[in-house]
């Protein structure tokens, strides 16, 4: 996430990040860094005083329901003295831009957490028209999918659906690098959980959206 972000910033803007601990991406892995890791980062990245603090994980956000997302981004605004953004609240926000109602979604994820992705976005009013997910529960090997299989993976699930929009989840999925070939192939808008919080960032300091477009690297 760190890496699509700080491309992507104007100058003059600083990336700052707080870790929070997580090796295996299952709910179980996500319930301990919710529960041990997540407060520390954000009280730790406070120090540098952002004046932004993106909660920048979809799965999680989505695991234990909206309400808490919502819940955990006052506590973590509470410990770092900044505003916070959602990750998952970014893409519902993203796909409500779009106009989009019949959504398809990708991920890396095993099925217990794309039930809870399509949860959150079916919450919001969405027609979830398919999930699919790579089945990937190590949180380093979701980093190493390249982009050109993220596409290849949209087209395999998502051709010849009728989808107003395609959805990839996860912020450490190279899925930002794969919008335009998604985007090309399907003939439907893209949209993923790290452009979703860019354009969240941007609107959060009156700058156009245009400048979160993948083209700029």
């Amino acid at each position: 996430m760190e890496v699509d972000v700080y491309r992507r910033l104007p100058a003059g803007f600083t990336v700052h990040t707080g870790r929070m601990f997580l090796e295996e991406t299952t709910p179980e892995g996500e319930a301990v860094m919710l529960d041990q890791y997540t407060m520390p980062a954000a009280r730790d990245v406070g120090s540098a005083r952002p004046d932004v603090v993106v909660f920048g994980c979809t799965s999680a956000g989505a695991l234990r329901g909206d309400d808490f997302d919502r819940e955990l981004c006052a506590r973590i605004a509470d410990a770092s003295g900044a505003d916070v953004i959602s990750t998952i609240a970014s893409v519902r926000t993203a796909i409500a831009r779009r106009g989009a109602s019949k959504v398809g979604v990708i991920t890396p994820y095993v099925e217990s957490l794309n039930d809870k992705i399509a949860a959150s976005l079916e919450a919001d009013g969405l027609s979830v028209l398919g999930i699919h997910g790579l089945g990937i529960d190590e949180n380093f090997a979701i980093a190493e999918v390249p982009p050109e299989d993220i596409v290849a993976f949209a087209v395999d699930r998502f051709s010849g659906v009728d989808l107003d929009l395609l959805f990839a989840s996860c912020t450490n999925f190279h899925a930002i690098d794969a919008m335009s070939g998604i985007e090309d192939a399907l003939g439907v808008p893209a949209v993923t959980s790290n452009h979703a919080v860019l354009e969240a960032v941007f609107e959060r300091f009156d700058l156009p959206l245009s400048g979160t477009t993948p083209e700029r690297v």
